[in-house]
């Protein structure tokens, strides 16, 4: 089962790839480890990469778009693969629609995690860190993991410790960037997502629509009853 999955930064699109990943047994394939893995290994496209990379330049698509098709194509991803971080545009997806073809690898299934712009800033913007253990899930604008309140400071929901957010997280202005280019409909991430369901029904792909709104467990239900 080879899969893309597709969703805003702030959508659990991780979360359930990892869910996805561990239930079905293949692998999960991320762009950005193939680049540092390539780069690491100091192969010959690793080597172009890094130069653009040095730049501060964009790698182009043509040194991209082999080396995820020469990692699509290895051993342990044999039984299966999810491709996440990739593509991010409408050009990207044509071609990676076009080398996965030339390669003979069949694209499965697409995954769509469907959120609102605002909401996805929101739940990146509510993040909140536990002092005593990263992964107790609090985020003050999701019900679900909402921390406690002590006095007028959060504290975490699970143990009651000191909670900060990571600088990153607080960056509207990044977190715009980002989200220029997924909810871009015309050249971006969502242009790259009508693209597959254009081809779809032509080859064989299922299309997976999910509501982002509700609670993790409720997405994964929804996801599982599709799959």
């Amino acid at each position: 089962m080879n899969i893309l999955i597709f969703g805003p930064n702030g959508s659990g699109k991780g979360t359930q790839g990892a869910i996805v990943q561990k239930k079905y047994t293949i692998n999960h394939v991320e762009s950005g480890v193939i680049f540092r893995e390539n780069i690491k290994k100091g192969t010959e496209i690793g080597k172009k990469a890094k130069e653009y990379i040095d730049r501060g330049e964009l790698v182009p698509d043509n040194i991209t778009i082999p080396m995820i098709i020469s990692r699509l194509q290895e051993a342990d991803c044999k039984n299966g693969w999810l491709l996440d971080g990739f593509p991010r545009s409408i050009e990207q997806a044509k071609a990676l629609d076009e080398a996965l073809d030339k390669a003979g690898i069949k694209l499965d299934i697409v995954i769509e995690i469907l959120l609102p712009r605002e909401i996805a800033k929101n739940r990146i913007m509510g993040r909140r860190l536990c002092a005593n253990d990263n992964n107790h899930p609090n985020n003050i604008y999701i019900d679900a993991i909402k921390p406690a309140q002590k006095g007028s400071d959060w504290v975490c929901r699970v143990c009651g410790g000191a909670l900060s957010a990571r600088s990153d997280d607080q960056d509207e202005v990044a977190i715009g960037k980002r989200h220029d280019i997924y909810y871009d409909d015309k050249t971006g991430t969502i242009a790259a997502v009508n693209y597959f369901k254009e081809v779809a029904k032509k080859k064989g792909i299922k299309i997976i629509e999910l509501d982002g709104k509700p609670g993790v467990k409720e997405v994964t239900d929804d996801l599982m009853s599709k799959i």
